[in-house]
């Protein structure tokens, strides 16, 4: 037997450790133009310790770490290996549910929970956690929270981590760490028993940790488990469509409600994007999209605990006012589906298969922060790009979410292709790099630089890229986690 395989099998146990030529393959690529890379063995620990001995192997031997922890399909190329010889260490079998806070309204929960798991857990208690939109089911929420997926909810997200609280992490050292609340003396049972219930994510000490494996791809470390902060359950919950053929005039709409705070969802999304949510199938989703407005802005209004009827009747009504400012209306429906059917749509995760991969079975996303008054001119290149590159713009799906109470906005272009047309997947690669180039060039920020993105961004900011590589060096000295990835 392989000594490596000997030693992981003694760390994690039988049956934990995989190098079948099929398991290797899955992990060794996913949906995105990363090159493909076979990692060497798939290890699945079951607990923290594990991890944190897994870890102080991988510094012993030199061996790069791969953290993954949501299942296929998988788009980003962050969990690609990019050094021989990886070890990918899967955290989906870490997926416990260790407290839920119905009082303080937290949970704490494993890398491996999953949104199809957590949501229907935390009903019972009369919570829900604000998700992005339409994840995959098995996607952890450990993950999409590190990663800083936008919340369909923008006026609960006091900081781009939110919901986001403490974390428990072992770094590239092998130290382990409870950041904020959870760094204080004793275990977290102790902690519980003070009434502590890992709210805080600032500390410990001085320094926010948690931040530092913020979009890190698991360059600094493995996480595993977070705090999040959940909402209530609402008793009444309405959503709106206001259509436009005009992006602009939706927009200034916008402003002024993020101003009142009004609303709880808040989206655009073209009618590409909602054909390829509402229909079963690419039959469908051409057809329906031409039946729908160029633009809809979603609107959900959510009463909880107290009044929640006069709540969200006092919203509508003041919310309709605004959009006749506008020359706007509030609709109930849009063809192929009413606002009930979408608003369940949306508080769950996405259907079988993934919405995205609906419509030719393949796709790349690009995305970045920007303002929503400038996502009107970033939506015109995008489309000037893909024509330029002989890729049909009324394919392009279009997403916009405020983000961080509207300060600034998520903008995403989705581009689906057939991955089996290779003539189509290279144009879709060839806009994918042009868009992005110019996307940059004019201003889009991409805070979460995955694959090519990473050069582009770092390359363009030599003080950032040196004070990351001194943060790399101090948490992960030997670059066991992940390397290859973001400047490392």
């Amino acid at each position: 037997m392989n000594t490596k395989k000997k030693i992981l099998l003694e760390i994690v146990g039988e049956g934990r450790v995989h190098d079948d030529p099929e398991t290797l393959k899955r992990y060794s690529r996913d949906e995105s133009f990363s090159l493909p890379m076979r990692p060497s063995f798939v290890v699945k620990p079951g607990d923290a310790a594990k991890v944190e001995e897994i870890v102080h192997w991988a510094n012993r031997t030199r061996t790069p770490l791969i953290p993954v922890s949501s299942g296929p399909p998988r788009f980003r190329g962050d969990t690609v290996p990019g050094a021989p010889e990886s070890v990918v260490v899967d955290l989906s079998e870490m997926k416990r549910i260790v407290r839920i806070d119905r009082r303080n309204r937290m949970a704490l929960i494993e890398p491996g929970v999953t949104f199809a798991q957590i949501q229907p857990a935390l009903s019972k208690e009369g919570l829900r956690l604000s998700t992005p939109l339409l994840p995959r089911p098995n996607k952890s929420v450990v993950a999409s929270l590190l990663e800083r997926e936008p919340s369909i909810i923008p006026k609960y997200q006091w900081s781009f981590l939110d919901p986001l609280r403490c974390v428990e992490v072992v770094w590239g050292d092998g130290n382990r760490l409870m950041t904020g609340e959870a760094g204080g003396a004793g275990t977290l049972a102790d902690e519980w028993k003070k009434g502590l219930v890992q709210v805080s994510g600032l500390g410990p000490a001085q320094a926010n940790f948690y931040k530092f494996l913020s979009a890190a791809q698991g360059t600094m470390g493995i996480a595993t488990w977070a705090s999040v902060k959940c909402q209530v359950l609402p008793s009444v919950h309405r959503l709106f469509f206001v259509p436009s053929e005009r992006i602009d005039r939706l927009i200034d709409f916008t402003y002024k409600l993020l101003r009142f705070r009004f609303g709880d969802e808040l989206l655009f999304l073209n009618g590409q994007n909602i054909g390829s949510i509402l229909g079963n199938g690419s039959p469908q989703i051409g057809p329906l999209s031409e039946k729908l407005s160029q633009w809809i802005l979603m609107v959900g209004v959510a009463g909880r605990d107290i009044l929640p009827k006069e709540r969200v009747e006092f919203q509508e009504k003041d919310i309709g006012e605004i959009a006749q400012q506008f020359g706007l209306r509030l609709l109930s429906s849009v063809p192929g589906a009413d606002a009930g059917e979408m608003l369940n749509v949306l508080l769950n995760p996405s259907r079988e298969p993934y919405w995205k991969l609906s419509c030719k079975g393949g796709c790349q996303d690009i995305f970045f922060l920007t303002t929503l008054d400038r996502a009107p001119g970033f939506i015109r290149m995008m489309a000037s790009v893909a024509e330029g590159c002989g890729y049909p713009s009324s394919d392009i799906g279009v997403y916009i979410q405020p983000v961080h109470q509207g300060v600034c906005c998520h903008c995403e272009f989705t581009l689906p292709f057939d991955p089996d047309n290779r003539q189509e997947a290279t144009r879709v690669r060839e806009v994918f790099l042009k868009a992005s180039e110019e996307l940059l060039r004019q201003g889009a920020f991409f805070s979460r630089p995955y694959g090519m993105w990473a050069d582009m961004a770092f390359n363009r900011d030599a003080g950032t890229t040196s004070v990351l590589k001194k943060l790399k060096r101090i948490f992960d000295p030997k670059g066991v986690m992940n390397p290859g990835k973001l400047c490392f």
